[in-house]
């Protein structure tokens, strides 16, 4: 089991890549959350099994069609299991 902080850079925000992030994360079995932050790029914290996780955020470095991913920086964190759940913050 397994715990990241994603940041994805680039065209990323209304072009629905929250909506997408919580739909594939949910199709992976993946708890956490997805958000905007103000600087223009968007944050996922994401855990679950490796392989879910892991294919979630390669996902993420390319995101839905309306999206241009420049970037994405991954921290791994200590698993906590206190995540329920996909969600969109806002």
């Amino acid at each position: 089991m397994k715990r990241v902080k994603a940041l994805v850079s680039g065209r990323v925000q209304g072009v629905c890549f929250r909506a997408c992030t919580r739909d594939r994360a949910e199709s992976l079995e993946v708890s956490g959350f997805v958000r905007n932050l103000p600087d223009g790029r968007v944050e996922i914290l994401a855990e679950g099994e490796d392989d879910n996780v892991n294919a979630l955020i390669e996902w993420a470095s390319h995101g839905p069609s309306h999206a241009e991913v420049s970037g994405v920086s991954v921290r791994e964190l200590e698993f906590r299991g206190d995540e329920t759940g996909f969600r969109v913050r806002y």
